[in-house]
């Protein structure tokens, strides 16, 4: 027994790792990191702050923003409750409901913009009757854009917040019903709180999904500068016509990524 445990530590085995493991380990990382050091090699660092100032950059950097803050307001707005629903509520079909949830994750974004189509275009299934009574469309609009964002990030809300709410202790909460707090009272001043953490980081992984959303936003709301042109499909298009902007834009993006790793990195290494 002592032997086993003298080349164990707190962390997990020690030792030299075999190669057959550590070669094609190196391999995975090195495919992984390459491209974004070609990234950083190949950036124009000269002309990076004239590029930042261009009118179609900043144009869809001030859309992406503007866009993918709205679209976590909503998913925060629905995907609570529904989070909430999914973890605290027993009912026929939970699991049915909770995998059409997290469709979205796996599903080709590009499939999710043609099904927002067939359901809000001018002639869905209740885009149609939008039209005709309202005369609200969505399709190739600013509000287009903010719903094919909150389609494909509410999953990572609602994932994250019913994580929070299967593992927030639920004494607190039967507490509060004891001293006669009502349901509503429960959820605003106990239960939130308790998974406030929970509903951050949903939050931050739901905007950064948004802000990065490519397919679902070009097929259901185009790609038009000024209105629905978000930064990925900005650098889609620079690509063809001026790589350097495409490179400046890619930058961005990545960074955006980096600060929403680097802030929660302590809840995942926590988890």
């Amino acid at each position: 027994m002592k032997k086993i445990d003298a080349g164990i530590d707190a962390d997990g085995p020690v030792g030299r790792p075999p190669w057959v493991l550590l070669v094609p380990a190196l391999a995975g990382l090195a495919f992984l990191v390459l491209p974004l050091a070609g990234l950083l090699v190949r950036a124009p660092w000269s002309t990076l702050g004239t590029r930042l100032g261009q009118d179609q950059v900043l144009d869809a950097l001030r859309l992406s923003l503007v866009t993918a803050t709205l679209a976590t307001v909503l998913c925060l707005l629905f995907g609570v409750p529904l989070a909430w629903l999914l973890a605290r509520v027993r009912f026929r079909g939970v699991r049915l409901v909770r995998a059409l949830v997290t469709v979205p994750l796996v599903l080709p974004p590009v499939v999710g913009g043609v099904a927002l189509l067939l359901v809000l275009g001018r002639r869905g299934l209740v885009g149609g009757w939008l039209d005709d009574t309202f005369g609200i469309t969505f399709p190739f609009t600013t509000a287009g854009v903010v719903l094919a964002q909150t389609f494909v990030a509410m999953p990572f809300l609602v994932i994250s917040v019913e994580g929070a709410l299967r593992g927030a202790d639920l004494r607190y909460e039967e507490a509060a019903a004891t001293l006669g707090a009502g349901r509503w009272t429960i959820f605003h001043r106990v239960t939130l709180p308790l998974v406030a953490p929970g509903v951050a980081a949903g939050a931050v992984l739901c905007w950064a999904r948004a802000l990065g959303e490519f397919g679902a936003t070009i097929t259901f709301a185009g790609n038009f500068p000024g209105r629905t042109q978000t930064m990925p499909l900005a650098v889609y298009l620079a690509l063809e016509t001026d790589p350097q902007a495409a490179i400046v834009l890619s930058l961005v993006l990545l960074a955006v990524s980096v600060i929403v790793l680097a802030a929660l990195r302590d809840r995942w290494m926590s988890t």
